[in-house]
């Protein structure tokens, strides 16, 4: 699919996502939040939901745990705008709450959509609540993301064979920096296996 191709596609995920009522996500929010980077990118680095920084702007990622996100980044080589990130849940939930389930899976078509459209060799779900929606997806035991983060699992999908790599969502650092380390060395990781350099 050339670029052009997935540009128009990718708005038309956008207009059906801003004229979406299948949650009652869309009756608060601001701004819709579909996702931003390259769509040609081996990555997609995939959060929670979109808190009030991305909400304001429309775009993934910049607040805090953004900015935070850019220096790991940095630090591992990796360009932002050569990556996708997105959300599971594209509207903000109210007071920055975790999104029910209900909820993530009125946007679940929407996400699938976008994987579509940018059809990555590597997904990696940042935080809880984004791996719980992956490992289900793909039929994985659910397991708390301190257990399985920096793991690589195959599986298959509908564009091939496909690496999910958990890893821990930013804001968690923020929370607590002591996993600041271990989130840098799965990055590194991550690099790996997105770029071929990966042995494991």
């Amino acid at each position: 699919m050339v670029e052009a191709s997935k540009k128009e596609k990718l708005e038309e995920v956008a207009e059906e996502v801003r004229s979406c009522t299948c949650c009652r996500l869309c009756e608060e929010r601001e701004n819709p939040v579909v996702g931003g980077g390259s769509l040609d990118s081996p990555l997609v680095l995939v959060g929670e939901a979109p808190g009030r920084r991305e909400d304001e702007q429309g775009k993934p990622f910049v607040g805090s745990a953004g900015k935070l996100l850019d220096q790991i980044l940095k630090k591992v080589g990796i360009q932002r705008d050569e990556i996708f990130i997105t959300n599971v849940v594209k509207c903000r939930p109210p007071g920055n709450r975790r999104p029910r389930a209900q909820e993530v899976e009125a946007c679940s078509r929407h996400m699938a959509a976008i994987l579509g459209i940018v059809a990555p060799k590597v997904i990696a779900p940042m935080g809880n609540s984004s791996t719980g929606y992956f490992m289900k997806r793909f039929g994985l035991r659910r397991s708390n993301i301190s257990d399985v983060h920096g793991r690589p699992f195959p599986v298959e999908t509908d564009w091939g064979s496909v690496v999910l790599f958990p890893l821990y969502h930013p804001a968690a650092v923020l929370y607590n920096r002591g996993l600041e380390a271990e989130l840098l060395v799965d990055f590194q990781r991550l690099k790996g296996f997105v770029y071929g350099t990966s042995s494991n």
